[in-house]
């Protein structure tokens, strides 16, 4: 099932995606069910992901329909956890070292806007490159979780987009990670959560970028270095993972920087990330104030 968020004329809603008469419509979460939090992050937290479900159900034959414009599914995460260098390929193009173990850098929660919102490209950076991602959902409270058990903590999916200030990430004394990749709406993310009874394999799901129409990535989430359990195996040794966190899991080879002639983004650019499954997710890139 698909949830998301949707800003409407009497506020923010959380809603179900569900085909009415062979069309999408989104379904009002808390005018079926009162008593559901009125965010996805909410619901996750107070493990009414169940509830949730039943509401769209319910709200199907009642057509408790909304419309409005979608939002990030997720605004607020606690922790928006990235694994850098999780593509071979990706590795290889970048002339980096194949890790021997997840490699982890965070972005935090402004970095966080939704379908169509606007990348605005800093004044201090010149090469804001573009990543494609498969996100992870944190669905409860995992510390310490064994690979084997790791599904049992995934609420579902979204699609995510690392975007990555390339001259600071390496171009500054020691690397600046931090400042490289969290500049303000550097992670979108949606259109939206996609739970895994729908998504099923997540190692086998097509992923591809286009900037402008042409095609920069196409890759298979198969490819990964470390798949799923692994990751949530690592990051969770050391910290607990909450409902809402997200785990953007690396990017496939066709990075911007990595091309000849090196290719970064610029005002009046459009990119497009998607993920077989999970949709698409599209944002324009304007100049930064």
């Amino acid at each position: 099932m698909k949830f998301g968020m949707l800003r409407t004329t009497s506020g923010t809603r959380p809603v179900g995606v569900a085909s009415h008469n062979g069309q999408d419509v989104y379904v009002d979460l808390c005018e079926t069910d009162e008593s559901l939090p009125d965010t996805l992050l909410g619901i996750l937290a107070e493990g009414a992901l169940d509830r949730a479900e039943r509401a769209v159900s319910d709200g199907l034959q009642q057509e408790r329909f909304i419309t409005g414009t979608l939002l990030a599914p997720f605004s607020n995460s606690q922790k928006v956890l990235c694994i850098g260098l999780n593509y071979r390929d990706h590795a290889e193009e970048t002339n980096s070292e194949i890790p021997s173990e997840p490699v982890v850098f965070g972005k935090y929660a402004n970095t966080l806007i939704g379908p169509e919102d606007e990348i605005p490209l800093p004044k201090v950076s010149e090469k804001v490159d573009y990543e494609a991602e498969l996100v992870v959902v944190i669905g409860k409270a995992a510390r310490n979780v064994a690979a084997a058990d790791a599904y049992d903590y995934i609420a579902g999916y979204t699609v995510g987009h690392d975007v990555s200030a390339r001259d600071w990430q390496k171009g500054r004394p020691g690397g600046q990670w931090l400042l490289g990749k969290s500049p303000d709406s550097f992670a979108p993310v949606g259109p939206f959560l996609v739970t895994q009874e729908e998504v099923g394999d997540p190692q086998q799901l097509k992923i591809s970028l286009t900037l402008n129409g042409e095609t920069m990535q196409d890759g298979t989430t198969a490819d990964m270095i470390f798949a799923i359990p692994e990751l949530i195996a690592h990051v969770s040794q050391l910290m607990t993972l909450v409902p809402g966190d997200l785990i953007f899991t690396g990017t496939p080879a066709g990075v911007g920087m990595a091309r000849d002639p090196r290719v970064f983004l610029k005002p009046g650019d459009r990119v497009e990330v998607t993920i077989e499954k999970l949709g698409t997710l599209g944002n324009p890139v304007v100049a930064g104030k």
